[in-house]
């Protein structure tokens, strides 16, 4: 049941003046290991295909969809402020990653992550209809 709060949260596509704050915000979140570095560049790529949340003039959250091809996309660089968790910002953004994704008729949405609850409840899963499922292999240290 959603509080009073959650109501007055609005989910936006991102813009490229929305660059700066976005890197100020996700730098929390990569400095506790939560999301992989970006640099300013990747995170300018990123904004062409990413939402922010926002909650009285404030940036609360933000997710941006990767698209690989019309086969694969991922959700990337998925975060909510701390003090907003709980109240559904993090599937909102997530469901207008998805969205985006039908909207450009990709396939397959990925999301690679520490929170599998979190994506289990937005309808994520491990494995594909046919019980495909997908494997990684680590080439090198993150660093």
């Amino acid at each position: 049941m959603p509080d009073h709060q959650t109501s007055t949260v609005s989910i936006r596509a991102a813009s490229p003046e929305d660059l700066a704050g976005v890197e100020a915000f996700i730098a929390p979140f990569v400095e506790a290991g939560r999301i992989l570095p970006r640099t300013t560049d990747e995170l300018s790529d990123l904004l062409r295909t990413g939402f922010l949340a926002e909650f009285e003039g404030r940036l609360v959250g933000f997710a941006a969809l990767e698209v690989y091809s019309r086969k694969l996309a991922e959700i990337r660089s998925l975060c909510v402020d701390p003090g907003m968790q709980g109240r559904g910002i993090g599937r909102r953004l997530a469901q207008a990653c998805v969205d985006l994704a039908r909207e450009r008729n990709v396939f397959e949405v990925m999301v690679i992550t520490s929170s599998e609850d979190f994506f289990r409840g937005c309808g994520f899963d491990f494995t594909l209809p046919g019980e495909k499922k997908a494997l990684f292999l680590q080439t090198r240290d993150e660093h």
